[in-house]
């Protein structure tokens, strides 16, 4: 509240303000005169473009206030007799301490502190310095650790001012921006901090990441902003490169550091990296030993402080559970004798796969992480789960989100144990990769007796009974969220059990559990009333199911069933469902639930009964996703919906036949459908095939101006007119997935100039031949690529022209590139290190002289050969998953095989397997030219061997399909 002064007693001065800007001199000279008696109706905005202004201001009170005004106008000199004084400052920063000398609030942002700082302390205005600093601790006090509304710029030249004029407020600064580095990093202004303060983020101790990987990319992307292109080959003689040493390389990622290796001033740090974490991952006693006795402790000290909110291990396979419960321990440094026994013990139990409730956990004095909500430990094969969720309930008390995908050796009969520990706990993901035996998709012709897994326990241990599977208590979990995809050790009483544990469950992801029945899926929605997300495809869910759903939730009669606009059921409430795959429900019972999904917002359907019938029932007008492939609806049923459905923002139909342009359904050149969409959507995703055409392509141009993802499939034809129309219809395309298209090297070309942001291209059984001329231009963003029987006569040659302008791939297919040879190997590994994902079929003799070389790329968690040459080892498999840590699904193909066969892995050295495919063909007589040339025979695939893994056990069946 401002004070009223009064300025017309004797003592009034007035002040010239006259900007320091000369620039502004130039423009309005009309005089303005205001008054303190009005400084709160002043208008900052408009006088501070002024670049004169007289201020009537009280003498008495700006010598009370400024030291600075004090000694001009009371003291000696000639000005304190003087009526006007001149003050050549900025406006209005000017402007805004005057305001606060006499008596308005002041406003503090990052932007206006540093120019009011330096005006009350030019001017010696005391009361407003301590209020920026006040201020200024505040902002950078340890207890806010997320960014108020702060500008890093600003903040930088806070830190260039302070370290300039001695400032004592330089630790707080850099202890800020340490805590908040992730926001630091993700700034636009990140490659202009200066390196001075930069280093000093890194080395505080309170250094807050969400893990290693973070930091090593934010610190090389400001490296890669601030290095000439012709010192960046160089990984010496830059000072600023010893940055790269505060980053603790053994804690990277395995995927993340492989493809570092080919990054100029990291390569060294990347090799090492791979080599330390290959080495922590093939021994469960190295970690224990190499603390304890004295190794770089530093090297394996997660960055772990009392600010950090989200814990990201994802991808370490070096990480298990002594790394971690040594991180937790109050220093690993100083570890009593006693301590270090149990510690040896815990390894040994461990090796020994002890049941965890033997184990005296409360013997360990594990810290406390009060802020830690979010752990990721997906892709961590050596950490035993069940025994890391002990220690996490007592340092991670208020974890909300379990991330822990991809870990096989989690028993789902311990989900009691989980849910228990955690009270906060609201969303679990324990995904794991899809078995290729779907019954609805393969045709088998033999299954084995199932091998199941052996816990062995030492007889000297002391018995303790299991911690029991679950233990029925309503109040024990607040799971909202609970992601179970792809796994088949999840039976029908674990949805029962699940469904009494977890009442206020809201989205269940079930896709692919294969070992689940309709009957158990439908007591799990019966139960679960507050369901609104439901994932269930490729399941049994079936008619029972759809009665559960469509069951009035608001009657307790079990036998009530309003099936007609009932607005009570949960069908009614659901916003997600997914059941596509799903075989077991008719048109009939597929009709009646699609009839009360009024509310849906991602509705999946593909491969069900789908007719055009049942998607004409649909009333529901919030749809953002919609999936309808390989079903039976026509362009002007999907066109209805699409009418009534103006959020639509992905439309996948590949596979829909009916999709063939109809004569009345045509307007001008283009169906009803795509007509529909370009006049109502705004799409990011579209997944088309038969009827879709160039004249569709033109109709869909309004709707597809921001699409990220654009796939096409067979039948559809856009000919090389319509693909060299895409980058310019959709510029930001993130995703391009072609099949049967016609393709050219002009076409390629264009497609990688002009799609900057583009991150996966699959080109897949197109027709037409493309060479080493498509990839001549860098696609430096480029992570995905598919080239299947699209380039048979690439080289060895072209592909290192390849791997030098797309380097930064993780995963590569290429089908039928059939002059490769060996040394594609070299190229492949050398290329690209990173990779996680190699299939290679088709491929020449590139596996004709043994796999040496690819089994370098040891991020792989994906590796598929086939018809690549005769010369693969027996032991392929086994050798794979021992140098591939992260190793997951392996395919191989008998042809290959240099005596005959595979040897097959079992529990003990499967490693990280989940999957394992082994197809085997029978050689056929060729008709044509046979009797000239002698005996040709060509392969052709008799069936499939599929070896899955859970956490239970080994499952062996025999398909027919090649999968």
């Amino acid at each position: 509240m401002a004070s009223d002064v009064d300025t017309a007693d004797g003592e009034t001065v007035i002040l010239n303000c006259i900007d320091s800007d000369g620039s502004r001199l130039d423009g309005d000279h009309e005089e303005i005169v205001i008054s303190t008696a009005e400084v709160s109706q002043w208008d900052l905005t408009s006088l501070a473009h002024r670049p004169i202004i007289k201020i009537k201001a009280n003498r008495q009170r700006l010598i009370q206030q400024s030291s600075y005004f004090h000694g001009l106008l009371s003291g000696s000199f000639s000005e304190s007799c003087f009526d006007s004084i001149s003050i050549h400052w900025d406006v209005e920063s000017l402007l805004s301490m005057l305001r606060f000398i006499f008596g308005c609030s002041m406003d503090l942002t990052s932007e206006n502190f540093l120019p009011l700082y330096e005006a009350s302390l030019f001017f010696g205005v005391d009361k407003l310095l301590l209020v920026c600093r006040s201020w200024l601790d505040y902002v950078t006090s340890e207890v806010r650790i997320w960014p108020p509304q702060l500008c890093l710029e600003d903040l930088v030249h806070i830190w260039d001012y302070g370290r300039e004029n001695a400032i004592d407020f330089i630790p707080q600064l850099t202890g800020y921006l340490a805590r908040n580095f992730i926001w630091m990093a993700s700034c636009d202004s990140f490659h202009n901090v200066p390196f001075e303060l930069l280093l000093s983020c890194v080395k505080q101790p309170c250094l807050t990441v969400d893990s290693e990987k973070h930091l090593c990319d934010a610190i090389l992307l400001w490296l890669a902003a601030n290095t000439n292109p012709s010192d960046r080959l160089r990984s010496t003689g830059d000072a600023r490169l010893e940055i790269l040493t505060e980053i603790r390389t053994n804690l990277l990622s395995l995927p993340f550091a492989a493809g570092k290796r080919r990054c100029p001033f990291f390569s060294k740090f990347a090799e090492r990296s791979v080599v330390a974490i290959c080495s922590l991952a093939a021994s469960r006693s190295f970690i224990l030993a190499d603390i304890l006795g004295g190794g770089d402790c530093n090297q394996l000290r997660i960055h772990l402080t009392e600010y950090t909110k989200i814990l990201d291990l994802s991808g370490c396979p070096q990480i298990n559970l002594l790394l971690l419960l040594l991180n937790m321990l109050p220093s690993s440094n100083n570890l009593d004798k006693l301590l270090m026994k149990k510690l040896n013990q815990l390894s040994l139990k461990l090796e020994r796969n002890m049941d965890i409730s033997r184990i005296p956990w409360e013997t360990f004095p594990v810290l406390t992480f009060e802020a830690v909500q979010v752990v990721d430990v997906s892709n961590c094969p050596m950490l035993h789960l069940e025994a890391a969720i002990e220690f996490f309930s007592k340092s991670f008390p208020s974890l909300t989100t379990l991330k822990a995908a991809y870990i096989l050796t989690f028993r789902t009969m311990k989900l009691y144990q989980l849910l228990q520990r955690f009270p906060l706990l609201s969303d679990i993901d324990l995904t794991v990769d899809s078995t290729p035996v779907i019954p609805a998709k393969v045709s088998v012709i033999s299954s084995f007796p199932a091998v199941m897994m052996q816990i062995s326990t030492s007889p000297n241990d002391e018995t303790c009974p299991d911690v029991p599977a679950f233990h029925f208590s309503r109040e024990l979990s607040n799971i909202t969220k609970f992601i179970l995809e792809g796994r088949t050790d999840i039976y029908d009483s674990d949805l029962q059990n699940i469904a009494e544990c977890c009442p206020s469950l809201c989205c269940i992801n079930l896709n692919a559990c294969t070992s689940i029945t309709d009957s158990g899926i439908s007591i799990l929605i019966l139960k679960c009333v507050e369901l609104h997300s439901i994932f269930v495809c490729d399941t049994s869910f079936g008619h029972n199911c759809v009665l559960s759903l469509c069951r009035n939730i608001s009657r307790l009669d079990a036998v009530a069933m309003e099936m007609a606009d009932n607005t009570n059921s949960l069908a009614y409430k659901l916003q997600i469902l997914h059941i596509g795959g799903c075989k077991g429900i008719n048109e009939t019972s597929l009709l009646e639930l699609i009839s009360q999904t009024q509310r849906v917002r991602s509705l999946c359907l593909r491969e069900t009964q789908l007719v055009d019938n049942s998607l004409y029932k649909f009333s529901g007008s919030s749809l953002e996703m919609l999936d309808v492939s390989d079903t039976k609806v026509s362009c002007h049923a999907v066109g209805q919906v699409v009418r009534g459905n103006p959020l639509l923002k992905c439309l996948i139909a590949r596979g829909c036949r009916h999709l063939l342009l109809e004569e009345n359904d045509i307007l001008g050149n283009s169906p009803v459908l795509y007509y529909e969409l370009g006049k109502s959507c705004n799409l990011e995703e579209i997944s088309l095939g038969w009827g879709f055409s160039f004249f569709s392509l033109e109709a869909l141009r309004p709707a597809i101006r921001m699409l990220r993802t654009f796939i096409v499939g067979l039948g559809g034809s856009l000919g090389e007119d319509g693909l060299k129309l895409v980058p310019t219809f959709c510029p930001w395309l993130e995703t391009l997935i072609l099949y049967f298209q016609v393709v050219s090297d002009s076409v390629v070309r264009n497609i990688l100039e002009t799609l900057k942001n583009l991150q996966v291209l699959s080109l897949c059984y197109c027709f037409g031949e493309i060479s080493s001329l498509s990839f001549q231009s860098s696609a430096p963003r480029l992570r995905k690529l598919k080239l299947e029987r699209v380039s048979t006569q690439m080289t060895d040659d072209d592909l290192l022209i390849l791997s030098r302008n797309c380097m930064n791939l993780t995963e590569l297919s290429l089908v039928g590139c059939k002059r490769l040879n060996s040394e594609s190997q070299d190229t492949i590994s050398n290329g690209w290190p990173g990779l996680i994902s190699l299939h290679l079929e088709d491929c020449g003799e590139v596996t004709a002289q043994g796999v040496t070389s690819l089994m370098n790329c040891q991020a792989l968690e994906d590796l598929l050969l086939r018809h690549n040459g005769l010369g693969i080892d027996r032991n392929v498999i086994i050798r794979a998953a021992s140098k591939m840590p992260l190793l997951r699904k392996v395919a191989v193909d008998v042809c290959d095989a240099k005596d005959g066969d595979f040897d097959l892995p079992d529990f003990s050295d499967r490693n990280f397997l989940r999957i394992v495919k082994i197809a085997r063909c029978n050689l056929k007589r060729r008709t044509l030219g046979s009797t000239k040339s002698g005996t040709c025979t060509t392969p052709v695939h008799a069936e499939t061997l599929i070896l899955t893994w859970d956490s239970r056990k080994l499952s062996r069946t025999v398909v027919k399909e090649r999968l």
